[in-house]
This record gives structure tokens, C-alpha cells and sequence, in this order.
């Protein structure tokens, strides 16, 4: 998505009318990357009395955060990083490179998480016609993420949530944490059609392979999808996997899976054109494929 003013204003604004029938009873969190590290953004957000966790690339933001003797102190992120106290430890896993490891793998890590009490004031019509509007302080925190054992820069979030225990912040993680599985989803799908084959195929088969890249990648990244699908077992099967009680199929062999299944649906897709300009498949082929036939046009 572009990250321009006008086109992030104008996607806000679409995705809160596709979700406003949802509000009703519930509390909807928008849970944004660094590229979101905007007050305009945010602004947008809370006028709708919707929340906002958001990953900072802003350190130099002026805020006022409270340090440890509960007094309110005004300087930036970076400063306020100084106040944070631990909240919380947890456990989670992650494709990361550890120790003397050769390369990044899934794999169980420990993340420790510390949190501050920040104030932020705006004006109400930052980046809109009208003058500078109101003057609004909103109280959020400022959440770090330290991933042990790795080389990985510690996170930064924003999130309007409060975080004052164990409980809270272990809540905002698993939110942010939701989000790298969705982000590593687009990759799995982006990686399926980024295939030069997909270029041939009809729209059937298009459908076809969108709709199980996303069944592998809700399977690799724990979005509700399990073993027990049908479609799941299929694309394990095509990748080489046998069917054991301690094994699962991984990333390797779901792809795999999909790689013949793009090649059935891409020689599919050849064959019908073939067909469609010759008027048939020459008897040896025919004979060849078995009395393999197009399928039948999508209406």
C-alpha cells in the first residue's frame, strides 16, 4: 500500500465503513508497522473510538512519559525508553538465527517485555484543511520487545491499551505477534504468485492456487487452520508427506505441494489453449494423457 497522506487517509476510511457494522458491542484494534508511525493515522482511528497498537520509527517523537519516581517528564521516544520498567516474559516462536546457527529457522525464543506511561498531544486537524483545530492529549504507552538470544534491535510499539501488569502486556504481544504471522501469510502467497507460471493459467486455476496458498499459510502460521483439513492433507500429500502422529508437514513440503499443483493447473491451462486453437489435442497426445479432456468452461 502507498504510504502517501491522501491514499492512507482515503484505505482508513474504506476498511472503518467495511467494519462499522462490527462496532456494535465491540472493540475494534488496529494493529499497524512502522510505516503507520503517524498521528494523522492514529487520529483517523481514535475518532472512530477504535484503538491502536502500532509498531514507532519515530524516536525523536516529543511526548511527555512518566520516569520511575511517577513524575511527568516532556522530551522524546528515544528518552522515554530510558523510563520503561519489565512487565512481562514470554515465550513464542520465531524464524531466527541463534548462537553459531548457519541460518534463520523456526524455532522457540524468549522475548522480554518492558512498558511507560506516555502522553501525547496533537492538534485535532493535523494534515486537514481548517486551521489547526483543538489542542488533544491522549494517553498511551510505549512497549519494547527484546527477542534474547538473537541479534535482533528491540521493537518499539504504541499501543492506546493500557500495560501496567503482566497480563496487559502479554496481551499487546500476542496482538503484534497475530500481526507477523498475517505479515509471513502475505509472504507464503506472494512467493505462490510470484511463480512465472500463474501468468498462464485461467482464472479457475488462479482461484484455485490463491485459495490454498492462503489454507498453507493459515496452516504454517497458526491462523485457525489445522491438520484436520482436508485441504491441508492434500497439499502435504503432493509435497511428499506421509501421514505420521509425531511428524507434521512444514514449510518445505506444504510448498512443495503447491509447486505441483501449479504445474498440474499451468500444463491444465497450456493443454486448453492448445485444444482451443486446433480444435482438439492430436490422437498421440490424446493417447498419452489417458483421454484427458479441458475442463469445462467456468460460467
Amino acid at each position: 500500500m502507498s504510504r502517501e497522506p491522501a491514499e492512507v487517509q482515503q484505505a482508513l476510511e474504506t476498511v472503518s465503513q467495511a467494519v462499522a457494522q462490527l462496532r456494535s458491542g465491540k472493540r475494534i484494534t488496529w494493529i499497524l508497522d512502522s510505516g503507520f508511525d503517524d498521528i494523522a493515522v492514529w487520529h483517523t482511528i481514535w475518532q472512530d473510538q477504535d484503538h491502536v497498537v502500532c509498531r514507532l520509527y519515530h524516536t525523536d517523537r516529543r511526548v511527555e512519559f512518566q520516569d520511575h519516581a511517577g513524575q511527568w517528564q516532556q522530551g522524546d521516544i528515544a528518552q522515554a525508553c530510558r523510563q520503561l520498567r519489565p512487565v512481562a516474559r514470554a515465550e513464542t516462536s520465531l524464524e531466527v538465527q541463534r548462537g553459531k546457527q548457519a541460518r534463520p529457522k523456526q524455532q522457540p525464543v524468549v522475548v522480554d517485555l518492558s512498558a511507560c506511561p506516555l502522553r501525547l498531544s496533537y492538534w485535532s486537524n493535523v494534515r486537514r484543511p481548517g486551521g489547526k483545530g483543538k489542542l488533544v492529549t491522549k494517553a498511551v504507552w510505549l512497549v519494547q520487545v527484546v527477542v534474547l538470544g538473537t541479534h535482533w534491535e528491540p521493537w518499539l510499539g504504541l499501543p492506546d491499551w493500557p500495560v501496567e501488569d503482566e497480563q496487559q502486556a502479554l496481551r499487546i504481544f500476542a496482538m503484534y505477534r497475530q500481526r507477523w504471522a498475517v505479515e509471513d501469510s502475505f509472504k507464503v502467497t506472494k512467493e505462490c504468485l510470484g511463480w512465472e507460471e500463474v501468468q498462464v493459467l485461467d482464472l479457475r486455476g488462479i482461484r484455485t492456487l490463491v485459495a490454498l496458498a492462503w489454507v498453507a499459510a493459515g496452516f504454517l502460521y497458526q491462523l485457525g487452520v489445522t491438520l484436520e483439513w482436508a485441504e491441508v492433507q492434500l497439499l502435504a500429500k503432493l509435497g511428499g508427506w506421509v501421514p505420521h502422529k509425531d511428524r507434521r508437514p512444514g514449510k518445505i513440503t506444504l510448498m512443495r505441494g503447491l509447486r505441483r499443483l501449479l504445474d498440474m493447473l499451468a500444463t491444465q491451462a497450456i493443454l486448453s489453449d492448445a485444444a482451443a486453437q486446433q480444435g482438439g489435442l492430436p490422437p498421440n497426445i490424446l493417447a498419452f494423457l489417458q483421454g484427458w479432456h479441458p475442463p469445462p468452461p467456468e460460467l
